[in-house]
């Protein structure tokens, strides 16, 4: 039997403007930038300052100063944005004691210059069809060259069997094969290979000086060359394990993936958030306002709206304009404000790792943060997200800041990256003739006061890339 039953339960529900505020908060600076261009070029009621002033605008615009009179509805609905400004930012801070951020705008000629030096590249397809149409064969090799370069990846690697190539093209495979060792002796060397052994046979093949034992050792002994197994390729070579590393080592030179160099992927450059910058023994916070425009509500409009001669459609529709453009002010100006306690809370929880180096990372948690600044963990997660901080010692991402304790026996805490950055000195430091094993590696951090488990110590050498010992010995 179905029966109607009244429930009383709450549930947040997100504005539209509350979640305009979580989404410019954790976009990178960059993607901000763009998102505010967008909005002016639809919000004819935001325009930029060109000096850079305290912005009171806005304020005027809130309170009504500077206007000569404006109808009640109409004020009654500023004053209702404004109080529920003060209830939004309830929602990230319960300490309002926000010290105004200082604001640094690098050199407009710097950055002209960057993106003017930016030009196309020329691709891999477009590179091979230049030597092809250059070359001395038919139309209809020409015709059979372009459908096998069409099946070249960008790492230069052929992608479809000769076979396929052919029953699609309508040609014969010995047509096709015809056309592809032709391609082979294109510029990359190595373009056009359909494997690994392939690639680096064709360029120890167009090497000016064959080295017939290297080709021998990449043709019958690729499996024990990935597992450095040298020893049993010396002994079916009669050679010394020492000559087959001689041997490795040039065909370590050549080039596994020939295509690369002309790899389309655009080179991204980090745009800092924020600057510090050493005054006598303080660090001052310094944000970077070379993407974010200074905004404020238009005083031509403004005037419109206190204007009695102005039709009612027309002040509806710049109060709709006027609250997305308070809304959008007052949530970058929130996104700044959060930034800045997190950044502040940071170098006084990290001033020795900025003065120092890595040794002196303290552990730290977003909880930690989230507490003390007195927003939600999760909010302190979404402000990191993509952001970078110029400091004096260089650029790092503010997620670095943030990592978790070790204790050693001394029952003094250490950073996981304080340890990484250890566990990596001992690698470099070793004896490649006889390479550190986990077991060792952590023999060694133990006689230091660090106590780990040998599938810890694999761990971090793992998430540093670092191969196991047989594999990085050298003979």
């Amino acid at each position: 039997m179905l029966k109607q039953l009244a429930r009383l339960e709450q549930r947040l529900v997100l504005s539209p403007q509350m979640q305009q505020a979580i989404y410019l908060l954790q976009v990178p600076l960059q993607e901000l930038s763009t998102i505010i261009r967008t909005e002016m070029v639809q919000n004819p009621l935001l325009e930029e300052l060109q000096e850079q002033r305290e912005v009171v605008d806005m304020e005027e615009v809130e309170t009504g100063e500077g206007q000569e009179s404006s109808e009640p509805e109409f004020q009654e609905e500023i004053d209702r944005l404004a109080a529920m400004d003060d209830e939004w930012k309830e929602y990230f801070f319960q300490d309002q004691s926000f010290s105004r951020a200082r604001y640094y705008s690098p050199e407009e000629d710097k950055r002209n210059f960057m993106e003017n030096s930016i030009t196309r590249s020329e691709t891999l397809f477009e590179h091979l069809l230049k030597q092809l149409n250059t070359s001395l064969v038919s139309d209809r090799e020409k015709m059979i060259g372009e459908a096998i370069i069409g099946n070249i990846d960008e790492n230069g690697y052929l992608t479809e069997s000769l076979e396929e190539i052919a029953l699609e093209s309508g040609i014969t495979s010995e047509e096709a094969a015809a056309a592809l060792a032709l391609i082979q002796t294109f510029h990359p060397p190595g373009v056009g290979a359909r494997n690994l052994r392939e690639c680096l046979l064709i360029q120890i093949d167009d090497q000016e000086q064959f080295n017939p034992v290297a080709r021998k050792i990449v043709d019958r002994f690729m499996a024990d060359l990935g597992a450095n197994k040298y020893p049993r390729i010396a002994r079916a070579l009669r050679i010394t394990p020492e000559l087959v590393q001689k041997y490795v080592e040039y065909i370590a030179g050549l080039d596994p993936k020939p295509g690369r160099m002309f790899s389309s992927y655009e080179t991204r450059y980090i745009t800092p958030d924020i600057y510090l910058k050493k005054e006598d023994d303080e660090y001052r916070i310094i944000f970077n306002r070379e993407y974010t425009p200074h905004l404020r509500i238009s005083s031509h409009y403004r005037k419109m709206l206190a204007d009695p001669e102005t039709p009612k459609k027309t002040k509806e529709y710049i109060m709709e304009k006027l609250r997305g453009g308070l809304w959008l002010i007052k949530n970058i100006r929130l996104r700044q404000e959060t930034l800045y306690k997190i950044t502040e809370e940071i170098v006084k929880w990290q001033k020795e790792f900025l003065d120092k180096g890595i040794a002196y990372l303290r552990p730290l948690k977003m909880t930690e943060v989230a507490r003390s600044v007195g927003i939600h963990e999760s909010t302190v997660s979404r402000a990191v997200a993509n952001k970078y901080i110029q400091t004096p010692g260089g650029n790092f991402a503010l997620r670095y800041f943030f990592t978790s304790a070790l204790f050693t026996r001394s029952g003094d805490n250490i950073s996981s990256r304080h340890l990484k950055s250890i566990i990596e000195q001992l690698f470099q430091e070793e004896d490649p003739h006889h390479p550190l094993s986990d077991q060792e590696i952590m023999d060694k951090l133990g006689q230091r006061g660090i106590k780990l488990a040998r599938r810890t110590v694999a761990k971090y050498r793992n998430a540093l890339k670092i191969p196991a010992s047989h594999l990085r010995k050298r003979y």
